[in-house]
């Protein structure tokens, strides 16, 4: 009879270390469906229309993502907890849209003040009623919890001025490398980031709305301008200008923000 229960506990016990898929196979098959690149691969397009047809698969992976208790997830490594974090912001926002489609804009979706889109409780997660604002900025930008701007290259907002959505699920064993690639897709695109001709950064406003996120001392940066010298060659063409920024001379300004949906549709 130990012997039973021993195996019982052993088998318990293995159901649960294996209960949560880290591969996020489900989420990634979805994404590798219904995400378009653009060209250049710099931003992304979703078919919403088609991805709607997929809404039974998409929210069986979000129960799979509430089934997670808090105690559980504390006992992930970073990386899981943060791909965990980002994917679910993701993919709830994607059911969102779907549960408002068509829509125009996510801002269509409720008001600044009452039932505001992002800070609306329509899912469960961590064993608590949820929503996307307390996903990223209560959770994923806390300081001292992650510290990583680059999660706003990673998050998605479903729309044309946010950085992509990703065309695959965020994974803990290629976070770093995911992370990075989505802040060299975003800085490549002209469209949102550049060097004007009088040698003026026009950057995108999430610059500015989370300029604390960037002056925090990440990889000892302590300020935009020493984040955008890094990836001076990526924001012009011009060997001056980017001479220009990588001295941290260049001055900032920001673009308007596209809340246009990002619908291959469109």
């Amino acid at each position: 009879m130990k012997w039973i229960i021993v195996l019982l506990a052993f088998c318990a016990g293995s159901a649960a270390a294996q209960g949560f898929d880290h591969a996020h196979k489900a989420w990634d098959a979805l994404l590798k469906k219904h995400v378009v690149l653009l060209p250049g691969k710099h931003a992304s397009q979703v078919r919403y229309a088609e991805f709607a047809k997929d809404r039974g698969a998409l929210k069986a992976y979000l129960g799979a993502l509430s089934a997670v208790t808090e105690a559980e997830f504390q006992g992930w490594p970073r990386p899981q907890r943060m791909a965990f974090l980002i994917n679910a912001y993701n993919a709830f926002t994607v059911e969102l849209m779907l549960e408002h489609y068509p829509v125009k804009s996510i801002k269509d979706i409720g008001s600044d003040l009452f039932n505001n889109r992002w800070k609306r409780k329509f899912f469960r997660l961590l064993g608590r009623e949820s929503y996307l604002d307390q996903i990223e900025h209560e959770i994923l930008r806390k300081p001292g919890s992650y510290d990583e701007p680059r999660v706003h290259f990673a998050v998605n907002c479903a729309s044309i001025g946010c950085p992509m959505l990703r065309e695959e699920a965020f994974v803990a064993e290629r976070l770093e490398a995911q992370l990075e690639e989505q802040a060299v897709r975003f800085l490549s695109d002209r469209s949102r980031n550049r060097v004007n001709a009088q040698g003026r950064l026009e950057v995108s406003k999430i610059f500015d709305w989370f300029k604390e996120d960037w002056t925090s001392g990440y990889q000892g940066i302590q300020s935009r301008e020493q984040y955008f010298a890094k990836y001076a060659r990526l924001l012009s063409d011009d060997p001056a200008q980017q001479k220009r920024v990588a001295e941290g001379k260049a001055p900032i300004s920001f673009l308007d923000y596209d809340w246009a949906i990002n619908d291959a549709a469109k």
